[in-house]
């Protein structure tokens, strides 16, 4: 692996699983970013506690997508449109990244990196992790194939909360959105902030708006800002489809809470041949 290290800002450690990762630090606030998957699983800003949730069962294995943190869908967002046997939210959450290039400076400490295995689709994957007073994710795709490319694509991110049960979102009032519980996949309008009391698995859509996550347990609002995104995802599986899942907790549901940048549904993207297309999550903190 190329050695993109800096003395006492970047350091390359061994994870779970014996995974390596990157751990990038700036004034007392530390990002933990994985090869494996292009996986940012850390994110605690100097004196708060961790911003990003991980699953106690989570599979830190080659060939599997890690459970928590902010894994990568892409070159699909769930199912595969045609082959139900392919991964859910398609193959770099499970592929092996190459370190690119990383920088620190009195602003920001960065660290870049690519997918290889994007060329099987005809196109070029990199994800630039920035932190400084925030934490930065830019997904960008380049076409590199003499076809369109479609695409649909999320940075899925998980986020630690003191209680599913009294957290709110505000930033999608009056958004429209696919509720993906119900078959017909109907189309509803957000009403109100955004309160849980059971399974939620929502598509936000035509929305480029900032959200914010209340949390009055741990006394912060979280700040999920975005660009080249047009949907907006949130999702809690609650306790019966966490109890499905091998790789999820039985009873962790009430710790985390999904709000997800992403362009799916039909906020799909097509790229011409040569097109690029970047999209970028950028997560603050705020104290209530």
């Amino acid at each position: 692996m190329m050695d993109i290290t800096v003395a006492g800002r970047i350091t390359e450690k061994e994870g779970h699983g014996g995974l390596p990762y990157f751990e990038l630090r700036r004034e007392g606030s530390v990002a933990h970013v994985y090869p494996h998957g292009g996986h940012v699983a850390r994110y605690q800003p100097a004196g708060q506690a961790p911003v990003l949730w991980l699953s106690q069962q989570s599979w830190f294995e080659r060939g599997k997508p890690i459970r928590g943190g902010v894994p990568v869908c892409w070159p699909w967002f769930g199912a595969h449109p045609s082959d139900a046997a392919l991964p859910s939210h398609g193959m770099a959450r499970q592929s092996e990244w190459t370190p690119r290039a990383s920088s620190a400076t009195d602003e920001s400490t960065s660290i870049s990196l690519l997918c290889p295995a994007a060329a099987e689709f005809g196109a070029a994957l990199e994800l630039l992790v920035v932190l400084d007073d925030a934490l930065s994710i830019t997904l960008t795709t380049v076409n590199t194939s003499p076809a369109p490319f479609p695409l649909t694509e999320a940075l899925h991110t998980y986020f630690a909360v003191s209680d599913i049960s009294n957290v709110s979102i505000t930033g999608l009032e009056g958004q429209r959105y696919i509720d993906s519980l119900e078959s017909d996949r109907p189309v509803r309008e957000q009403n109100g902030p955004i309160t849980f009391a059971a399974e939620t698995d929502r598509i936000y859509i035509d929305t480029t708006e900032e959200c914010v996550i209340h949390d009055a347990g741990l006394k912060r609002r979280l700040h999920v800002g975005k660009t080249g995104s047009r949907s907006t995802v949130v999702w809690n599986p609650w306790l019966a489809k966490a109890a499905r899942m091998p790789d999820f907790g039985d009873r962790e549901h009430p710790e985390m809470v999904c709000v997800e940048t992403a362009n799916c549904g039909p906020n799909a993207l097509e790229l011409a041949p040569g097109e690029k297309h970047a999209i970028r999550a950028r997560i603050q903190v705020a104290s209530l």
